[in-house]
């Protein structure tokens, strides 16, 4: 009987490591979560907004125009929270360029539908990507409301944490992200 009590615990304990280690893998490489922080994705996200973030689509895949990624803001002084939300406007070998309000990539004037407002920090560039980059902004385009690539430059593809998927919270809005 008490050989029968010690091997189902046996049994139990590999059962709950194995299940810690699938969930630190899954955490580390796979899924994550993460919370909106300020206004500088306003319109589309919006602070308090819980985001589930993969991480592992970037292990063979890079960032493409209008994803929204989860970054470490480059240059980072080591205060506050050094992860921003910003939507990738630009990629490797694009040419971006603000002129009058409105953002232009590759000298096409670009439509951008996740947005309400022009630009109103001035111009900017032309600046083309460099390889092993991107170029990222915010979605909220009022004059000092977002510290994006206009800012701090070109963000290193080693600086991108991974991609926001979903909205999981508040649970009216939950949904993929677009």
């Amino acid at each position: 009987m008490l050989d029968k009590l010690k091997q189902e615990i046996i049994s139990w304990l590999k059962l709950i490591v194995l299940a810690v280690v699938i969930v630190v893998l899954l955490h580390q490489f796979g899924f994550n979560l993460t919370i909106v922080k300020g206004q500088s994705m306003s319109p589309t996200l919006h602070d308090g907004e819980r985001l589930l973030v993969n991480r592992a689509v970037f292990l063979w895949d890079e960032p493409k125009i209008s994803d929204i990624v989860i970054l470490k803001e480059p240059g980072f002084s080591g205060f506050g929270d050094p992860y921003l939300v910003k939507r990738v406007v630009a990629v490797a070998g694009d040419l971006v360029e603000i002129r009058g309000g409105v953002l232009y990539r590759n000298g096409n004037k670009i439509l951008e539908k996740y947005t309400d407002v022009q630009i109103e920090d001035g111009d900017y560039g032309p600046d083309t990507v460099a390889d092993g980059n991107v170029f990222v902004m915010g979605d909220n385009r009022t004059m000092g409301s977002s510290k994006d690539s206009r800012y701090f430059g070109q963000v290193p593809l080693d600086l991108i944490y991974g991609r926001a998927e979903f909205r999981l919270w508040p649970f009216e809005q939950a949904g993929e992200l677009q």
